[in-house]
């Protein structure tokens, strides 16, 4: 899969990969790019059926997602990143540092797991999405990608993340969620090499502040830091704070 992306930040420094959330596109890092561009080369990609990058032909799992970041790092000549995901682009980075760790500097994962909750669950999701399209799900996923009072003083900002979910293809969608479904990392977690910073939301309902304590416990080399006053997106609500910590690992 030819992923699509986009480049921000200064030639020859050193590359950053963000990896998106579920649901998301590559501007769901719009508000962190600035701070972050001042040290790195920000690699910014679409998953599989999000934004850009077309629905696949078949049936996709994380690893073969983290396999197609190593294969847009060969196509675009480069040997080594600091890579940082959210949700399920935490649960890839998770698998690329396993995968490909010659090729990893820094982890940063925030606000993910390494289980989503039960298989059945996001097999229902997915044919949800599939039968009734995107719109059945949205209110839900908002209220836990936003605290109350950031869907209150911020309408416009949560808008404009609504409206970049429903544009997302229902089949793209449906496909992450069922490599979500099949994706267990726990017993690997301890053969993560790479320094790793696990960054929480205070406030994030669907990987609350333990999913990353048991990352930041199982992998050897890491540290945790929990943003105040965030749900899932935790970058979003805190981006100074998340900007600080990212730049500080």
């Amino acid at each position: 899969m030819r992923l699509a992306h986009r480049f921000d930040g200064p030639d020859g420094a050193p590359v950053l990969v963000l990896a998106s959330s579920l649901g998301t596109t590559h501007a769901m890092w719009d508000s962190n790019v600035d701070a972050l561009a001042q040290r790195f080369r920000v690699l910014r990609y679409d998953h599989p059926g999000h934004g850009a990058t077309p629905v696949p032909d078949s049936s996709f799992s994380v690893a073969e997602m983290a396999d197609d970041v190593a294969a847009l790092l060969d196509d675009e000549g480069i040997e080594r990143v600091a890579f940082c995901g959210l949700s399920l682009g935490g649960a890839v980075g998770q698998s690329f540092a396993r995968r490909h760790p010659d090729r990893l500097e820094r982890l940063v994962l925030c606000c993910t797991a390494a289980k989503f909750g039960e298989p059945a669950g996001w097999e229902e999701r997915a044919q949800t999405v599939r039968k009734d399209g995107l719109a059945a799900i949205v209110g839900a996923v908002l209220e836990r990608w936003f605290t109350d009072a950031q869907r209150e003083s911020q309408q416009e900002l949560v808008a404009q993340f609504r409206e970049q979910f429903l544009a997302t293809p229902a089949e793209g969608y449906a496909r992450c969620c069922e490599a979500l479904r099949d994706w267990d990392f726990r017993a690997e977690l301890p053969e993560i090499e790479a320094p790793t910073l696990c960054i929480a939301g205070d406030r994030d309902p669907s990987t609350p502040p333990a999913e990353l304590e048991l990352l930041a416990h199982e992998i050897p080399n890491a540290e945790l830091v929990v943003l105040p006053d965030a749900a899932h997106l935790a970058n979003v609500a805190q981006p100074e704070l998340f900007a600080q910590a990212v730049l500080a690992a």
